[in-house]
């Protein structure tokens, strides 16, 4: 354990607006947040509650209306679209509900992606991905294609390149909403590992029993955090962050 987590993220009356016609949606409404190195979050609310609106400031693929976003120190909250995309490709890592893999690549190929876009050596990228691979239990596929995969397998490789970079912060978007409930079980149980390795790790889902294996819980409801609770190390919720 950290006795002194560093803060990662915080948000400062964070607003999304989107105008609709003659009148504006408030999608999220001065949300204050702040994500310290190491937190294993769910984010949990109803379906039209701010989650993916605030997924998508967190991870950088959206700016906020009104407030500041502040990533490792930096106002990342006016960037503009190239910086913002240099800052998702260096510092973030993302898993999506559908894999978002590049069916004519290769398992190793699309591990290797994002290390391409920020222009890695191709032999210690290969070396690097292929231990990822072996990571989470597919260093016998590394040259089987998307399609030659299981969903599960799939996810899987989706998770190894979200880290090849080493992000500050990995974001799970229902990255277990397609898949059976075995397979769901071994994608939760390597994020598990993940968090006890120190990993930041953020998981927007509607899955309560997905929640009980974090140690923070924060609820969305109408644009706003109606609860955020860290649990003991008992697995109790204990006092509001906020």
């Amino acid at each position: 354990m950290v006795d002194h987590p560093e803060t990662i993220i915080e948000l400062s009356g964070v607003e999304k607006h989107y105008p609709m016609g003659a009148e504006v949606l408030r999608a999220l409404k001065g949300i204050d947040l702040k994500i310290q190195s190491g937190d294993y979050i769910s984010v949990l609310g109803p379906s039209g509650g701010g989650k993916s609106t605030l997924l998508n400031i967190l991870g950088c693929l959206d700016q906020p209306t009104l407030g500041t976003y502040h990533l490792e120190g930096k106002n990342v909250s006016t960037l503009g679209d190239d910086d913002l995309s240099a800052v998702r490709g260096s510092r973030l890592g993302f898993i999506f509900q559908s894999y978002n893999l590049i069916p004519q690549l290769t398992v190793i190929e699309n591990i290797q992606v994002p290390m391409f876009y920020q222009g890695r050596d191709e032999g210690d990228s290969y070396e690097i991905a292929a231990g990822l691979a072996e990571k989470v239990g597919l260093g016998h596929r590394l040259n089987h294609r998307p399609n030659e995969l299981s969903g599960g397998q799939q996810q899987r490789v989706a998770i190894a390149r979200s880290i090849t970079n080493d992000p500050a912060v990995i974001f799970a978007d229902e990255a277990t909403g397609n898949l059976d409930s075995r397979s769901g079980g071994e994608i939760l149980e390597i994020f598990d590992d993940l968090s006890e390795s120190g990993k930041t790790l953020v998981m927007i889902t509607h899955d309560e029993e997905m929640a009980k294996r974090t140690s923070r819980v924060i609820r969305l409801r109408d644009g706003k955090i109606e609860s955020d609770e860290r649990k003991s190390e008992q697995g109790s919720p204990s006092k509001k962050v906020l």
